[in-house]
């Protein structure tokens, strides 16, 4: 019998590439979004819309059995707080409330690297988990609340969760307001943009590595009740980022120092990536120059 995955947010970047290769891997896909796609539907992909912050939505719509669940639900946009909170938040909580009462192999909760804060860099997760209070932004401390509460779940009810915190994924159909897609599209067409003087240091990771952490972590039970740092094995100045695709493409034309860095902006931030190499043999494979290449070539296509 197929096995069956439950992708909450199937229909985003992150959600889509999870389909997709469920279904490369002969699983029973059902998506679940607040609204149909936004790309091409996926063949044998089960499409379902439900409001995750709504239980009997959920109670109603969700009402069979899965083995797996991998929730990446929440609004991307951030600036309407209420949204942030209660898709992040209360979406989680719910899903883990109703989960607990029936049998599930893993669900894995799709965190953030913004929940450590203004921890120094590399981040471990062995960490003292930050106080809320002292994040910024309401996506961060939704994020951290949601963790809270799996792990919670984990300890008291055994709920055979993992937390994965990614760094800044890139890829193929990634929205053109993220930072790749937007120095991409920008220097595709030869303009000039306005950037920061590009000093800070990231972490990126290619969209293909990610997905294979994912599928890695599902059929790891000592993986219950952890959280695992996503991330590469090379960390960058966004200004070589910038340089990178403007070299690739040989036209764009970058303004640094045009934008001015927030004054609460990690100038370092980046993963220790040791406790996925261990605890779910997982570790990056894609060189940034090889994913930078395929991004491209999807956006100029």
């Amino acid at each position: 019998m197929k096995k069956k995955i439950l992708v909450i947010g199937g229909t985003g970047f992150l959600g889509s590439h999870v389909c997709n290769e469920a279904i490369k891997k002969k699983y029973k896909v059902i998506s679940v979004s607040t609204k149909k796609t936004e790309f091409k539907s996926i063949k044998d992909v089960k499409y379902i819309t439900c409001d995750i912050t709504n239980i009997n939505a959920i109670n109603k719509k969700l009402n069979f059995d899965v083995d797996f669940v991998v929730n990446f639900g929440g609004y991307v946009d951030h600036t309407n707080k209420n949204k942030t909170y209660k898709s992040h938040f209360l979406g989680c909580k719910n899903l883990v409330n109703f989960y607990e009462k029936r049998k599930i192999k893993k669900f894995i909760q799709i965190g953030s690297s913004l929940e450590y804060g203004k921890t120094r860099s590399p981040h471990k997760e062995k960490i003292a988990i930050q106080k809320i209070s002292l994040l910024k932004s309401i996506y961060a401390k939704s994020k951290l609340l949601s963790t809270e509460y799996c792990l919670k779940a984990f300890k008291e009810n055994l709920f055979p969760v993992t937390i994965l915190r990614p760094y800044l994924v890139y890829g193929p159909g990634q929205k053109i307001n993220r930072l790749i897609p937007f120095i991409i599209s920008k220097s595709i067409k030869n303009n000039e943009f306005a950037c920061s003087s590009g000093t800070q240091l990231r972490n990126f990771l290619f969209v293909e590595d990610f997905v294979k952490a994912i599928f890695k972590t599902l059929t790891k039970k000592k993986a219950n009740g952890e959280i695992i740092n996503i991330g590469s094995n090379k960390n960058l100045r966004v200004k070589k980022v910038i340089l990178m695709i403007r070299d690739y493409l040989n036209s764009g034309k970058p303004m640094f120092g045009k934008i001015k860095l927030r004054k609460d902006e990690s100038f370092e931030y980046y993963p220790s990536i040791e406790k996925a190499k261990n605890l779910i043999n997982w570790k990056p494979t894609v060189k940034f120059e090889k994913g930078l290449s395929i991004t491209i070539k999807y956006f100029k296509e």
